[in-house]
């Protein structure tokens, strides 16, 4: 208890910045609803609030996103992971949320000297040739800057904002108050799981900050490709690089959104396509670890018909059961089976109260309105859109990674198109994943999967003895203990409790008030204002257990 007063005394002034952006932005769509649109407005005239009028008119997803906007660092990344989550969000929340633009007014160089000069032990000009001290790019995390090593080779220098950790930390301890309440408090809410997105999120962000994770990230997806993809990922100078700044190769190239430098280099579109998307395939299909933001902004074109992926700050991982689910997934929906595809989505959300029967109604609906489209009339962005819509009519949540999976798919769609209007990648991924499919079935990776379960059965039967020598043991001793956890009982058990003491304290205050009153009838003893001094002090014991009562209650009905 003292240690989370002290945290709450220590993030003070960082939840006092979070109220003031909250109440400034009326809460949501409550300002015209409870019609103080007028109170907001005059009073943020008076705190010298700007464009209170725009504030009022803005619609729920608008607030939100203009109030993760304002609140930082932490709260952007969040808005974009909530991007991310198309299967707990409506379209028009997302497409705000994927507003949220990670760029932000950049620190003056000089105020980055210091931390750069730690992190490298010693002098820049020991180990730079030239650093431009105008940004190539400003986030909220970090910031790039062109420099030449001593050699003259042209680098880049990401570097992570002085003091950013302490109010990432502080916003991360207030978010995970925020989620043990409304986990509890509300049961709408509880249905997506807020404790679970806000410790992922916390892993996610906490990854971000470490600068050389996101080396470690390129340097795994370009061992994994290898020379066959055509694809560039840049080299590490771990010798330069840490937790606050990493150094790599600057890439000289055309950036993804310049369709028409594309087009004046006389390069080949739909081989850039094909070869991103294939690149792309082979991470999530075959290696389980993959690029998860594919967007141009994060793409280079290069000569020779090559292209340079960059920014590996955020990836996804797929076990080995998760990709053949993915791949029995796209198998399924390409080659029209429903069965398949709702087995496979069913073992995938924990909603047990699902109508399953409906659900493979729905689904068999859903695969029909698209088998009547030849494959390459298919549009993936459009079919998950409305797989999501699906998915969230029938409340099913989908775990974290296949989320940021899907919106991986969905990314890279749009880059093909981008690239090549006629590039379908549903087109492409049939025979790759048929190849996958057959490749599942061979002979030889049969044996392999069997044995490895011919294994586990082997160490399960030779520790079975043991471990029924120990169960035995266990109970002759009176040590056999069954745990039962029940989901949300703690919250009934302290409902239960605080009704419990509202009674009890309904009857101190009764019996205060009867005894007082005999002995207001007992002549001697000490007086207080010519009132015997008992009787008096049991009146005012009475009248606080009063109201403690009322606002208990009134703090319990408000709530609720």
């Amino acid at each position: 208890m003292l240690w989370e007063m002290f945290n709450v005394a220590r993030d003070l002034g960082r939840v006092q910045d979070i109220a003031s952006i909250l109440i400034r932005y009326g809460f949501g769509s409550f300002v015209n609803v409870l019609g103080i649109g007028t109170v907001l407005e005059r009073a943020g005239r008076v705190l010298h609030w700007q464009h209170v009028e725009e504030y009022v008119n803005l619609d729920t997803p608008q607030r939100i996103r203009r109030v993760l906007e304002e609140l930082g660092p932490t709260f952007i990344k969040l808005g974009q992971i909530l991007a991310t989550r198309v299967d707990l969000f409506a379209p028009h929340y997302i497409a705000e949320f994927e507003k949220l633009q990670d760029q932000v007014p950049p620190i003056p160089f000089e105020d980055l000297l210091s931390q750069i000069e730690e992190d490298i032990g010693g002098s820049i000009d020991e180990f730079f040739a030239a650093v431009d001290r105008q940004p190539l790019a400003a986030a909220s995390i970090a910031q790039v800057h062109k420099a030449l090593l001593k050699d003259g080779t042209p680098v880049i220098l990401k570097i992570r904002r002085p003091g950013l950790r302490k109010i990432i930390e502080a916003d991360l301890r207030l978010l995970q108050r925020i989620a043990d309440v409304a986990e509890v408090e509300s049961p709408e809410i509880r249905r997506f799981h807020p404790k679970e997105i806000i410790r992922q999120f916390d892993q996610s962000l906490r990854r971000e900050l470490d600068l050389a994770a996101e080396c470690r990230n390129a340097e795994r997806v370009a061992t994994n490709l290898g020379d066959n993809y055509h694809v560039k990922i840049p080299i590490v100078y771990w010798q330069l690089t840490g937790e606050r700044l990493n150094v790599q190769e600057y890439i000289e190239g055309i950036h993804g959104r310049d369709v028409e430098a594309v087009e004046k280099a006389g390069l080949n579109r739909q081989l850039l396509a094909e070869r991103g998307a294939k690149a792309v395939m082979r991470m999530i299909m075959e290696d389980g670890f993959y690029h998860a933001d594919p967007h141009p902004g994060n793409v280079f074109y290069l000569p020779d018909n090559e292209l340079a992926m960059i920014d590996f700050g955020m990836v996804g991982r797929l076990t080995e059961d998760r990709r053949d689910q993915v791949v029995s997934l796209l198998y399924g929906m390409i080659n029209h089976e429903p069965t398949k595809v709702a087995e496979i989505l069913e073992d995938w959300s924990d909603n047990i109260h699902t109508d399953e029967q409906v659900l493979t109604v729905d689904i068999e609906a859903f695969v029909d309105q698209y088998s009547s489209l030849s494959l390459k009339d298919l549009n993936l962005t459009s079919m998950m859109t409305d797989l999501m819509a699906l998915l969230r009519d029938h409340r099913l949540i989908l775990p974290p990674d296949l989320v940021l999976l899907i919106k991986a798919y969905i990314t890279l769609d749009g880059l093909g198109r981008y690239l090549d209007p006629n590039f379908n990648t549903l087109v492409f991924a049939a025979p790759y994943t048929r190849e996958i499919m057959m490749e599942r079935y061979r002979p030889e990776v049969i044996a392999k999967k069997g044995w490895r379960h011919m294994v586990s059965i082997a160490d399960l039967l030779t520790s079975l003895p043991k471990d029924l020598r120990k169960l035995i043991r266990a109970s002759r001793q009176g040590a056999f203990q069954v745990d039962i956890n029940v989901r949300h009982l703690d919250y009934y058990v302290g409902k239960t409790d605080s009704a419990i003491s509202r009674l009890t304290m309904g009857i101190v205050t009764a019996a205060w008030i009867i005894g007082s009153s005999i002995t207001m009838t007992v002549k001697g003893g000490p007086e207080i204002f010519g009132i015997p001094a008992f009787g008096f002090l049991g009146f005012i014991f009475a009248a606080m257990g009063g109201v403690w009562l009322l606002l208990s209650m009134w703090q319990s009905g408000s709530r609720h």
